[in-house]
């Protein structure tokens, strides 16, 4: 009930049925995402770490599509961004941070 895939499927969920999802908590599954930057003299290779969820309560991870979600944007119908439609793997930037 708490997957990315139903809440994008879902669009009109009740209140009530939002309300146990918020209970249900975000999954924060380990993902396998990793970038590598080309820099002036080296190249730049990053992990996905998963204390990232720590840091940020909102973020909310699809092993199914190995990316990153805004959790309370998709179960409260937030606006529409990568962080609610396609997910995001960079240092994409939402609004909960800035």
């Amino acid at each position: 009930m708490n997957s990315v895939d139903f809440l994008l499927t879902n669009k009109d969920i009740t209140y009530e049925i939002r309300t146990e999802i918020k209970r249900l908590g975000r999954p924060i599954p380990d993902l396998i995402i990793s970038k590598t930057d080309v820099g002036k003299s080296r190249n730049y290779s990053r992990n996905f770490n998963s204390s990232v969820y720590d840091r940020f309560k909102w973020l909310y991870g699809c092993p199914k599509r190995n990316k990153l979600f805004c959790f309370i944007c998709l179960v409260m119908g937030g606006n529409q961004s990568a962080w609610t439609q396609e997910g995001c793997v960079g240092k994409g930037r939402h609004k909960a941070t800035a």
